[in-house]
């Protein structure tokens, strides 16, 4: 196959593979064309204001501070006098849009939504501010346009203040919130006089959204333990005290106002949220007004937590609720439908309205999520042959219908409490049943991927094979074969597609299941490759041949395992110090051989560190400049006196430039810090500079010497002056451990090949990438090439997961990004982030690359047995994916794929 052919094939099968993943496992669960839903009685209360402090935890809410006194004293007396309380238990993501999509529409967003960010919505969905007569909302604007857009008509009205305001070096981020309480005042004031204004915030089904952002922002910046985290939560105790107060002087104490104060997520003592860690997934809840419960006094109660002690509310009956039950509560409360695609249970105890209400409103809210259930088996019976057809048997039309006439029949017969559990049963099998048929088609397209993907490595062994060994004989193809082969996969082809097209299935799945037809064709075309292949097995000793399946398997297993615990990386590493004992190598390079071993051994504690937790040590990011500035001045050294003390000009500028790059990036790191922990703000000047290193990091590299040592020295001072400005901590000095890990590797594997008599010894010293390779000097492979692959994609893994995880985008330390910008932009942000994890990639990459030059391989051999090895690795993590848990559970299935 010509090597253009081959790597369009190869992207094409890939990209298809990583698509896939998408429409199997992250598909939107959401449904359309569904009747609106809503309690037939009189709702409670004409108006509801919804409180959302941003990142607000549980426990720093209801705990009392050191002195026995509150941190939000009005809200401490709603709990004991005037309302209900629990703790809302959100679902990992715990981020902020799936959040507040959970609070506001009812139901878990999915993992695909992130493709859209926070501001758009790529599916549109329905939501209680959709269903009011009016919202009217105030806050930042990364969470209330989502909400406007996807709202039907011209009701939703959105007051945001400017992104620049979110920044998490400002002095004072009780700002953000103090300009929504003081906004909310002054449009009050604005209606007083405004008659339009008056009669529209008079109306019913009116929805008033505070979204409080300071909590959030002064956590990620100062942590939720500090002074700033908790006297913002005063400020907002205060602020919502103020507005009660005022908008119960403005309609007149009618009576007819529900309050709710929650939060979207909590936060990890360190600052960040995303995963499932109890500070993160326990958030509060605290409802008073029109239609809700007083305060229950009981006895006693018990949770699991523990937390009522700890918090005197031990008293005070405690209702906990899933975070999507309070979608249902808010509708319940104002009279307005169930948003279509909820998935909430109303929590009825937060109730205060009489049996009948209740029951007619837990009836509502079975149905609305049954008509869920009803148009997602529609949709899909109307793409399944009917004989293929497996419906859900657990809630047939049968079981629907006599269900509902039940329930009906009891609210008749007033017996409500016989309502509630009949309702209850309803959702749970609905629930289940929606959950069946959203994965009704992934055992069928995980299968022809699988098959796709498995021939395509098997295509490209058996390629490995027949251009880079000498294992087969060279044989003309059988032209009348090939031809009766191309006619029966084509055939297969026809028919296959003939099936999805009569089941009308998107042209997603044409894609999935037609792909393995060329892919198999092209592996059984090979089929002389394959004879000499099993010939070869077969007369090679059994006990050889099972060794090496078996190191084989158990090589990649603990690659794929220190993708989930990276302790296993240290084991690894510890292995990988004793492979020249091993294989006798450190007789012949002793000196070469114990740096080999004590730097596997220094690269081996990085993975012990905790990945997210630590403090900001700016001391390790100074050190770890010291010590590159150390090297390249030894360095600088060492290339005057092998040069007769002569540098060209343009290399020692070129050096020099570096090495100042590198103090002035040590300089910026420690300014920067300590100007934000004296609230200073990011100084511009260190800002400049930060972009234009990281900028010239780039192209610096390629204006070096091209030999061999000067031209890696150069490639990690450069990468290093934008690493230093992205590290708060001991992960500075991972890179510098690396580097020295792979220069002695490059060494190592000379002196290997030299061992196995494959090369004549030269030195490095004078290998220069500028010169064109003699492909006439390239050797076939050897079974040792497979351990060099192996070596270089473990490496790979180790310069990802060696200071913390690639899939942990979301739940990084804010802290590492301060030097470019503070201001609140998930995508540089996120972009920043990516290129400081991709660092130590492309310094391995490097190693390898010279690896390659060195042994006397063509880049095209090594790359495709790495290739193997990752597709190998791909397909482990595919029956691995969950499409449930934090971006960081998610995204540990992710990254080698």
């Amino acid at each position: 196959m010509n090597m253009l052919i081959f790597i369009i094939a190869g992207l094409l099968v890939h990209c298809v593979f990583l698509a896939s993943i998408f429409d199997i496992y992250f598909t939107s669960p959401l449904v359309h064309g569904m009747t609106p839903q809503r309690t037939p009685l009189p709702p409670p209360a004409k108006r509801l204001v919804l409180f959302v402090a941003d990142g607000l935890r549980a426990d720093t809410l209801y705990e009392l501070d050191d002195n026995g006194t509150s941190r939000a004293p009005y809200l401490r007396s709603i709990i004991e006098y005037k309302g209900s309380w629990g703790v809302s238990h959100t679902h990992v993501p715990t981020e902020s849009r799936p959040g507040h999509v959970a609070l506001i529409a009812g139901f878990y967003e999915d993992v695909s939504a992130v493709a859209k960010g926070w501001k758009e919505n790529p599916v549109e969905f329905d939501s209680i501010f959709n269903e009011s007569k009016y919202t009217w909302s105030w806050g930042s604007p990364d969470i209330l346009p989502m909400f406007a857009k996807g709202a039907s008509g011209d009701h939703v009205y959105t007051y945001c203040y400017t992104a620049e305001k979110e920044d998490f070096g400002a002095q004072d981020a009780t700002k953000l919130d103090t300009w929504v309480f003081d906004h909310v005042k002054n449009f009050f004031q604005a209606a007083r006089s405004n008659q339009t204004l008056f009669s529209k915030v008079n109306e019913e089904k009116v929805v008033l959204f505070l979204h409080l952002l300071g909590i959030d922002t002064n956590g990620h910046a100062h942590r939720p333990n500090s002074r700033e985290y908790k006297d913002n939560i005063r400020k907002v105790d205060e602020g919502i005290n103020n507005i009660v107060s005022m908008l119960e002087d403005f309609y007149g104490n009618d009576g007819k106002t529900a309050f709710i104060l929650t939060s979207d997520h909590g936060m990890t003592d360190w600052g960040s949220h995303g995963a499932g860690h109890p500070s993160e997934t326990l958030t509060p809840l605290i409802a008073w007004g029109a239609g809700v419960n007083y305060p229950q006094k009981v006895a006693s109660q018990f949770f699991e937590d523990e937390f009522l002690k700890e918090w005197k509310l031990e008293k005070w009956k405690r209702l906990d609720v899933n975070q999507a039950d309070i979608a249902p509560l808010m509708a319940s409360l104002i009279g307005v439908p169930f948003p279509l695609n909820s998935v909430g249970i109303l929590p009825l105890d937060y109730l205060n309205n009489s049996a009948h209400f209740k029951a007619e409103s837990m009836f509502t809210n079975a149905v609305q999520i049954l008509e869920q259930f009803k148009m997602k088996m529609t949709q899909k019976k109307e793409t399944t042959l009917s004989f293929l057809f497996t419906p859900f048997q657990l809630l047939s039309d049968t079981e629907q219908i006599n269900i509902l006439r039940k329930a009906r029949s009891y609210i008749h017969q007033e017996k409500y409490h016989e309502v509630v559990s009949l309702c209850e049963t309803l959702i749970s099998l609905a629930l289940e049943g929606l959950s069946y048929y959203h994965t009704y088609d992934r055992l069928f397209l995980g299968i022809s991927v699988v098959m796709g993907f498995v021939g395509w490595t098997s295509y490209v062994i058996l390629l490995i094979v027949k251009t880079h060994t000498s294992l087969t004989r060279s044989t003309q193809d059988n032209k009348a074969s090939t031809v009766l082969l191309l006619y029966g996969f084509a055939a297969i082809g026809i028919l296959i597609a003939f099936f999805l097209l009569i089941q009308t299935c998107p042209w997603t799945y044409y894609i999935y299941c037609l792909l393995p037809v060329p892919v198999w064709y092209a592996v059984v075309k090979e089929f002389r490759v394959i004879q000499d292949l099993v010939s070869l097995l077969l007369v090679f000793p059994l006990g050889q041949s099972i060794g090496f399946l078996v190191a084989g398997a158990l090589g990649i297993e603990i690659l794929v395992f220190s993708f989930f615990y990276r302790s296993t990386l240290t084991v690894g590493l510890i292995a990988f110090a004793g492979w020249p004992l091993i294989t006798r190598l450190w007789a012949q390079a002793k000196v070469t051989t114990l740096s080999w071993t004590l730097l596997c051994l220094l690269l081996a504690m990085f993975p012990l560190m905790p990945v997210v937790g630590r403090e900001p040590n700016i001391s390790l990011v100074t050190v770890a400049s010291l010590v590159i500035l150390l090297i390249s001045s030894f360095s600088l050294a060492f290339l005057c006196k092998s040069k007769n003390k002569y540098v060209p000009k343009k290399d020692l500028t070129v050096l020099l430039f570096q090495m100042l790059s590198i103090a002035l990036s040590t300089y910026v790191v420690n300014s920067t810090h300590s100007s934000l922990h004296h609230k200073q703000g990011l100084p511009v000047i260190n800002q400049i500079i930060s972009w234009i290193t990281l900028a010239s990091s780039l192209f610096v590299p390629l204006l070096s010497p091209t030999f061999f040592f000067q031209r890696l020295l150069s490639i990690l001072l450069s990468l290093m002056s934008s690493y230093l400005l992205l590290s708060t901590g001991y992960e500075a000095l991972f890179p510098l451990a690396l580097s020295g890990l792979m220069f002695a590797w490059i060494y190592m594997e000379k002196e290997a090949l030299q061992h196995y008599g494959d090369s004549l010894k030269t030195k490095l010293a004078v290998l220069n990438f500028s010169y064109t390779t003699d492909i006439t000097q390239f050797r076939q492979l050897h079974l040792d090439d497979i351990r060099r692959s192996f070596f270089f994609v473990f490496f790979i893994v180790t310069a990802f997961f060696g200071t913390g995880n690639i899939a942990s985008v979301n739940s990084f330390d804010p802290a590492s990004i301060y030097c470019f910008l503070t201001v609140f932009n998930p995508f540089i942000m996120g972009s920043l982030l990516v290129w400081k994890i991709a660092i130590p990639f492309v310094l391995v990459s490097c190693a390898f690359e010279a690896v390659q030059v060195t042994t006397q391989l063509s880049s095209k051999s090594l790359f495709l047995i790495v290739l193997v090895i990752s597709d190998i690795m791909a397909l482990h993590f595919f029956f691995l994916v969950k499409d449930y848990g934090s971006w960081l559970d998610i995204g540990t299935r992710f990254p080698s794929q």
